[in-house]
């Protein structure tokens, strides 16, 4: 069976294979602009969602590596706003695993749609992560640091915040000039949803009383934060892939304990990236999803089995990974 039977023809979006840097399957799906019937295409800019947090934690590690902060530092130490209610002994540390019961504003335990984050608060006044503060700096811990993982989306914000501090620039300036463009990811950047530049995806989420689509513009922040809202093309993902794992962007030893598990049994989380067992062997990948996006790329280091997968309509790009990994290894 060719690799290409396995999408589903409803598949609305782009894909890259690769195994040994060798291009395995290289195909855009759909349109990147429905009413107009404009193809996606190899170039596409597409949302990204949360999977922008592995581009903060290696912001985050390379601060470590040059001694400027470390992984015990805490947030009361680095920040000069009022935390309030939020424990000042969080570290860096548990906020890259997930683990330090920052309240979280949007709280995927509890919140399935993020489009109602905007109900009451408009989500074009979301440009920055400071932005974000009114949404969780008022709100209690959701429990004791370092007592368990929970994934948070606040602590990714904060943790971009702390960039801003440091270096005295925005984050997505620092991401675009330490990540972005040592690994040659040039169609790569933190856009704003109402001026987005050429070649950009338009997200669509359908619409049950139309019976069409709309797009996301109201659905998601104006433009992406700590937490995620990158736009990148899947040449990019995988320039990114190579430059990690050559230990370009971080020395070997960090890039190992990025992608080592440090968030218990339970979760296989590193920094920053999500980690499965494929064969007794941990494999990283990051995720996101937002309304109207979806996006996943896994990198199976035995093999060199790149795979990214993305969709400007929100489709399944999980279980179609998984089908792709059943295709491979089973």
């Amino acid at each position: 069976m060719s690799i290409e039977n396995v999408f589903d023809k409803s598949f609305r979006g782009c894909a890259v294979i690769t195994e040994k840097n060798k291009v395995l399957l290289k195909k855009a799906f759909g349109y990147a602009d429905l009413p107009n019937k404009v193809d996606n295409d190899y170039d596409t800019k597409f949302a990204t969602a949360s999977a922008g947090k592995v581009f903060v934690a290696v912001g985050i590690l390379q601060l470590i590596e040059k001694h400027l902060i470390n992984f015990k530092d805490t947030i009361g130490e680095i920040l000069d706003f009022d935390l309030k209610q939020i424990d000042r002994g969080i570290t860096i540390e548990e906020l890259l695993t997930h683990t330090s019961g920052i309240p979280d504003y949007f709280d995927e335990s509890v919140m399935s749609e993020y489009e109602d984050l905007w109900i009451d608060f408009p989500n074009y006044k979301i440009r920055s992560n400071q932005d974000l503060l009114p949404l969780f700096v008022d709100k209690p811990m959701m429990y004791p640091r370092g007592t368990k993982f929970q994934y948070n989306n606040t602590g990714f914000v904060v943790l971009a915040l702390i960039i801003e501090k440091i270096t005295g620039i925005e984050f997505d300036k620092y991401l675009s000039d330490n990540v972005f463009t040592p690994s040659m990811m040039l169609n790569t950047g933190y856009y704003e949803l109402d001026m987005l530049p050429a070649k950009c995806a338009v997200n669509y989420i359908y619409d049950e009383r139309s019976g069409g689509y709309r797009t996301n513009i109201f659905s998601v922040d104006a433009k992406g934060t700590g937490a995620g809202g990158a736009f990148t093309t899947v040449a990019d993902i995988k320039s990114f892939w190579d430059c990690l794992l050559s230990y370009k962007l971080l020395s070997e030893s960090m890039t190992k304990n990025m992608i080592s598990n440090h968030s218990g049994k339970d979760e296989c989380y590193g920094y920053g990236i999500w980690l499965r067992k494929v064969k007794g062997r941990f494999a990283p990948y990051f995720q996101g999803c937002d309304p109207g996006v979806s996006f996943i790329t896994s990198y199976n280091i035995p093999n060199q089995l790149m795979v990214v997968l993305v969709s400007n309509y929100g489709d399944n790009v999980w279980k179609l990974l998984e089908n792709i990994h059943n295709y491979f290894f089973e």
